[in-house]
């Protein structure tokens, strides 16, 4: 069922689990992963990008996660979050469309410029209840990127953060700490980063960059305060090795609904491993979601 984000991320708080923040596609990613929240008895956040909104468009992906909400996920929660909006165009479009949170990225533009900007969708979005998550401090790579290394991965200023956080009023804080777009084998998090920002910010943080950080970091990372985690290369990852494998074992078949049907599997078993992971997995039982 379809809910605000502020209900299971303010519960995820209280007990001390992270949610999982997905990144989907196409139809047997969002199947996927709202089998594995069902599977899981998870709250999850379902989350699009801009380039998968031009893919399919807003109004199909919309309505696509709310049918699925409603009906194969009825029994667990589930938000739509924008991810990574980088104008004010495509963010107020998905407030306009339903989404219960947003995300203004202008992380990459001199903080000013970043703070002025998102104080424009906060006004908006607030408004209308949407909760809005912004960043600071640029989280590079390239989504479903894999192995290499990535030189010169930024980390935010602690001063920044927090004058931004203060100042713009948003209701989630990603902030540069480590992590990269894709999978790579230097990423980390720097936990004394988070622990400052934590100190001096109540606000829920969101991770971005979770597919290529280690369990047992996740896992610490999570006791130090991360309460939303984004995972989108490990989903896309999987989808395509599984596509491609059944693709070249049936090079005959011409039904593509057969070649694709394995992807919505392959993807339900990763997200039910992070959902194990993050701690949001037989949360459900006891999830109380306001009205």
């Amino acid at each position: 069922m379809l809910v605000h984000i502020k209900d299971i991320v303010k519960d995820g708080q209280k007990k001390g689990y992270a949610l999982g923040a997905f990144n989907i596609h196409n139809v047997e990613s969002v199947l996927g992963v709202a089998q594995a929240a069902v599977s899981a008895q998870s709250p999850v956040i379902i989350q699009v990008s801009e380039s998968t909104i031009k893919y399919i468009g807003l109004k199909p992906i919309t309505h696509l996660v709310s049918t699925v909400a409603k009906n194969i996920a009825a029994k667990v929660p589930v938000a739509l979050h924008l991810d990574h909006g980088k104008s004010l165009n495509s963010v107020f479009e998905c407030i306009n469309a339903g989404f219960t949170s947003v995300h203004i990225d202008a992380s990459a533009l001199p903080l000013d410029e970043n703070i002025n900007l998102t104080k424009q969708v906060v006004e908006v979005a607030h408004r209308r209840n949407v909760w809005v998550q912004g960043e600071v401090g640029a989280i590079i790579g390239g989504h479903g990127d894999i192995y290499g290394r990535i030189d010169n991965i930024p980390i935010a200023k602690v001063d920044e953060v927090i004058k931004f956080t203060r100042e713009t009023k948003v209701d989630t804080i990603a902030a540069a700490i480590g992590t990269a777009h894709g999978v790579y084998k230097n990423e980390d998090i720097k936990y004394n980063i988070l622990r400052q920002i934590k100190q001096k910010i109540k606000k829920p943080f969101v991770l971005h960059g979770g597919s290529g950080i280690e369990d047992k970091k996740i896992k610490k990372g999570i006791k130090e305060g991360i309460n939303i985690i984004n995972i989108g290369s490990d989903i896309k990852i999987i989808f395509c090795r599984t596509l491609i494998d059944n693709c070249l074992k049936n090079k005959k078949e011409t039904d593509p609904r057969n070649l694709l049907r394995p992807t919505i599997g392959a993807v339900e078993k990763v997200v039910l491993e992070k959902m194990k992971l993050f701690g949001s997995a037989g949360q459900i039982k006891i999830l109380e979601i306001t009205t």
